[in-house]
């Protein structure tokens, strides 16, 4: 079963999502802006998702994180949580 391993940042606008990423093609660190900014429990932990296997996160979410380029930051992916930005850590099959 493919397995990988993601950080996000959760928003509740598409217009925070774009400026947060911004910040980051700017230099300034996913992880600190996840801890500062995320609505999601994880924001804690830098983002940080852990690892899970596909299936297990709504299907927005996994359509990149099991398909979209490792070590690039995606989004915004609007689910109905809100709006994420996702970095793929690691992805195996």
């Amino acid at each position: 079963m493919s397995q990988a391993s993601a950080r996000h940042i959760l928003v509740e606008t598409e217009s925070q999502c774009q400026t947060l990423k911004q910040k980051i093609e700017s230099g300034e660190k996913f992880t600190d802006l996840a801890s500062a900014h995320s609505l999601c429990p994880s924001g804690k932990q830098g983002g940080s998702l852990g690892t899970f296997g596909k299936g297990q996160m709504v299907p927005e979410f996994d359509a990149v994180v099991f398909s979209g380029d490792i070590g690039v930051v995606h989004g915004p992916i609007k689910t109905q949580f809100g709006y994420h930005l996702v970095e793929v850590q690691s992805r195996s099959d």
